[in-house]
């Protein structure tokens, strides 16, 4: 796995991890993680892609900006798609989870390097209120960021927000990438009170005319899920696939059967 650089719009650099073989694949992780999220995924994606797994700004290689905005995210994934698609000479496919795919949808509004886009419970919506975190918890995570305490944050997040059963945290807790989603926790309530800005536009999501893939889990609570069909309305050329008896991260709880649907659209002619 060969790291890459390319800088976005702002200047801030963004690095990308590239491996595999085959038709280019653009990685854009959620919140919290970095590029060592994939991990699970990656054996099964490199065989038929090459896979270019970001680090988002503010975590891993790439740098930050002194003010974060989803528009900047934007320009994160646009920058990245089209380095890859002038090296590459092709178009390239986008894969974006959660938060990661709110920037996937926001940066294929800005680029016509894009051929398929899959996003995994991660669009703006009708109503972005819907990603409001419930109660008191963005105080109580924001407190245990200042103690230092940012395990319990990544652990609070998946818990409470994610309603995720103690079997998926502990496998999560257990999986390589625990490390990078901890040290990425200082990044986590800034993105989720970003999030309350995607609002979904349907004149911006009318530009997205490559084929879309909608994937939401059975079991889920990921308030992305419920503004689904109007997403996929406004969008001119997407499908919905609701993944049986899953939660919000079966692309790492279940790779093998993930990447099937995934490779599966991605071979579409």
């Amino acid at each position: 796995m060969s790291q890459q650089s390319v800088t976005s719009k702002d200047g801030t650099p963004i690095a990308y991890w590239t491996s595999g073989n085959g038709p280019p694949l653009v990685l854009v992780h959620g919140t919290p993680a970095d590029h060592t999220r994939w991990r699970p995924l990656l054996p099964y994606l490199e065989a038929h892609t090459t896979v270019h797994a970001m680090d988002r700004r503010g975590r891993g290689g790439s740098g930050d900006g002194e003010e974060y905005t989803l528009e900047r995210e934007y320009e994160d994934v646009a920058a990245v798609v089209d380095a890859v698609a002038q090296a590459s000479g092709s178009a390239v496919d986008v894969y974006g989870h959660s938060h990661g795919g709110i920037c996937a949808f926001g940066g294929a509004t800005l680029t016509s390097n894009i051929r398929k886009l899959v996003l995994y419970e991660g669009w703006a919506v009708a109503n972005p209120e819907v990603y409001a975190l419930p109660g008191d918890l963005e105080g109580r995570m924001d407190a245990l960021l200042a103690s230092g305490e940012l395990d319990a944050v990544v652990e609070t997040l998946f818990r409470e927000l994610e309603s995720m059963s103690e079997e998926d945290l502990s496998a999560l807790r257990s999986a390589p990438s625990w490390p990078g989603r901890v040290a990425a926790a200082p990044t986590i309530t800034r993105e989720l009170r970003a999030e309350r800005g995607a609002r979904l536009d349907p004149e911006q999501a009318a530009k997205i005319t490559v084929p879309v893939l909608l994937l939401t889990g059975e079991n889920s609570s990921d308030p992305s899920k419920a503004d689904i069909e109007t997403v996929a309305a406004a969008l001119p050329d997407a499908r919905i696939v609701v993944l049986e008896g899953q939660e919000h991260v079966a692309d790492i709880l279940v790779p093998k059967t993930f990447s099937e649907y995934v490779m599966a659209f991605l071979r579409e002619s």
